[in-house]
Order: structure tokens, then sequence, then C-alpha cells
């Protein structure tokens, strides 16, 4: 494994970060022109980077203990460095001239659990070339090209949620975003409560789940409605004439963003986890994303003391859990949850509050 010093011959020119994030509610809602409400995570993606001086871009991550060259007019192969690739040819097409470059990426987010690594890879590249190379880019700009590199060269059809999180959220509020205006702004936890995050120990990986097909289905239904997307639905009634699977994929949608506004004006710490509960229920049964693991993991938490409602975090097919819970009492309802769900070989593991054996290695 190669250290800074030894890749750099030195150190870097600049260093940047940017955190992944949970979301709380608002899955699956924000390439529908929804509304979501994530958390940033404490764990975030480190981007160190100087000039090459050598007319090749030199990528090198750890976590992959791999390092990735190619030249300036050329292109990465696919993998981590496609990403970044997309963070340097969407600067470039903004008329800044970036020269070669030697980045080196260290994460602590776990990789596969749903917390948006990519994103936090992508916002702290940019970061770190503004930074760099000292032009003009506003946050919300920098998530808008974010989203593009992963839709261009990583092949993710995504939304601009986990773009906009990582670029605008902190760790001790939500950041409730509109993703059609791109609107947001920062709304308080409810009182009294603390967050834990748990891996379900099933790796996911976006570009290979049905994440495109289950967008492909809510753009049919929208045509459908006549609506320019589902956010112009607000009656969940009006959907139940669509065909099947349209009908409970638009369901979902159009009730998680109810969730979503309702929770944005400020609700119970009771009642912010039962619409916790219920966009959990709903993406397991009308968005189909949630897996048996998931589901698993999320009915031991709620039987916790403390616990006031659990749902999967991230787009599903595998990854991790979020419980809202209350203060002080998260750490020991996940142990218990943990010790039920790890029987049968599992390797399920807290994400979120960091367990105090990883923080030294933060």
């Amino acid at each position: 494994m190669l250290n800074p010093d030894t890749f750099f011959g030195g150190a870097p020119e600049v260093n940047a970060s940017a955190p992944g994030r949970v979301n709380l509610l608002g899955e699956h809602t924000d390439y529908n022109d929804g509304f979501m409400l994530p958390v940033a995570t404490p764990q975030r993606t480190l981007v160190a980077m100087s000039r090459s001086g050598d007319g090749h871009f030199h990528l090198y991550s750890p976590t992959f203990d791999d390092t990735v060259t190619f030249a300036a007019d050329g292109s990465p192969p696919q993998g981590f460095g496609s990403y970044i690739e997309g963070c340097i040819r969407l600067v470039q097409a903004e008329g800044v001239e970036v020269p070669p470059l030697r980045v080196y990426i260290t994460t602590d987010l776990p990789v596969g659990s749903g917390l948006s690594s990519s994103a936090a890879l992508e916002v702290a590249t940019l970061r770190a070339m503004r930074a760099l190379l000292g032009f003009e880019l506003d946050d919300v700009k920098l998530a808008r090209i974010a989203q593009r590199a992963e839709i261009e060269y990583a092949h993710v059809n995504c939304g601009i949620m986990d773009q906009m999180a990582s670029s605008l959220c902190d760790e001790n509020n939500m950041l409730f975003i509109d993703a059609r205006t791109l609107e947001h702004r920062l709304v308080q936890m409810p009182a009294g409560t603390e967050l834990i995050v748990i891996d379900s120990g099933v790796a996911r990986t976006l570009a290979a789940s049905k994440y495109n097909e289950r967008r492909a289905e809510c753009e049919e239904a929208s045509r459908k409605l006549g609506v320019q997307a589902l956010r112009d639905v607000t009656d969940p009634s009006t959907v139940e004439g669509l065909p099947s699977p349209m009908r409970e994929r638009a369901r979902h949608v159009v009730q998680e963003n109810l969730r979503v506004l309702e929770a944005a004006q400020g609700v119970s710490p009771e009642r912010f986890g039962e619409l916790m509960n219920a966009s959990h229920f709903s993406l397991r049964d009308d968005y189909e994303v949630s897996i048996p693991e998931l589901d698993e993991l999320c009915a031991r938490l709620r039987e916790q003391p403390g616990v006031l409602g659990a749902r999967l975090t991230g787009a599903g097919f595998g990854g991790a859990c979020v419980a809202l819970c209350r203060a002080g009492q998260a750490q020991e309802a996940a142990a218990n949850a943990l010790a039920a769900y790890n029987k049968n070989d599992r390797q399920g593991r807290i994400l979120i509050p960091v367990p105090a054996e990883q923080k030294g290695q933060q």
C-alpha cells in the first residue's frame, strides 16, 4: 500500500473531504422531483490532490490498493476512476483548464453499505479541484456536477439527493431537499433522539441492482398519469388505476413525499418513528427494494426499548438500516438487535455512532 508521502513525493497541495449520508425519509423520491430528509455521516471521504507535472492523471486508493494512470486525453478503466474522470471532464466543460493531477483517496465510509460513498468521492474530488485551481463553484452547482459525473461516467442514472446531502448536510441536522427546485434548508432532528445505523452485512452495488428499472417504472407511471413527475401527484388514490407494478411504485413515491413533507414541519419523536416504519414497509411491499436481511434487522430493532422507528437507508438491495432511538439508548438497542440478527453467521455491524474501538482509526 502506498502512503501519501510516497505517492506525492512529499505533501499534497490540497486536501478536501465530504461526508456520506444517511437518508431518514424520502427514498427513491429524488428522481421523481420529490422531497428528502438526509443527514450527514460522521465518516468522510478525503481527497488529497496535487498537479502531476508529467502529462498523466494518477489515482490511488488504499481502500482498493489500486493505482489508476491515464493520459490527459485518455480515460481510466471502469471502477473508482470513472467517478473522478467524470468530475474532471465536467469541470473542463465549464471552461476550467484542468492540468494532469495526482489524486489520493482515503475513506472511513463503508463501501457497499448504502451510505453514498460514491457521492462523497465525487463531492470531495470537486472540492479539492476547486481549492487547487481556484475556480468559482457554489455547493449546489457542485452537487449538480457530481450527479452528472455519476450518471454520465459511472452509468448510474441517479437522482441528486446523495450529492446534495454530501455537499450541504451536517451531522446535527437533517437537510430538507426539494429535488425539482433544489430548495434546501436544515431541519432539526426530533428532540431527545439519536440515530444508529447498522450494516446488514449484505453488500450492494447500485449499478448492478434494479435501481434503473425502478426509475423507468416511475417515469412510465408519470406518463400514464399525464404529469411531469410523480411529485405532482398529491392524492395517493390517483395511482390506483395504474397497472401493476407501476401502481405500487407510484404509490410508494406519492406516500413517501407526503411523509417527508409532514416530518419537515416538525413532529414528535414518536410520530417521526412511525413515519420511518411506514417508509420501510412501503419500500418492502410497494417498491420491492428491501431484502429479508434488512426486514429482519429492522424488526429486531423495533423490538428494543427506546427504538422509535427503523427502516432501510439508501437505495436498498442490501446495505444498511437506520433506527431513531431515544437519546442514550441507541448503542444498547443495536447490540441487542445484532445479537439476535447475527446468528446463522451473519456479519451485521454498527456503522453509526462509530463504535469506540473504531474511533481511534478515524
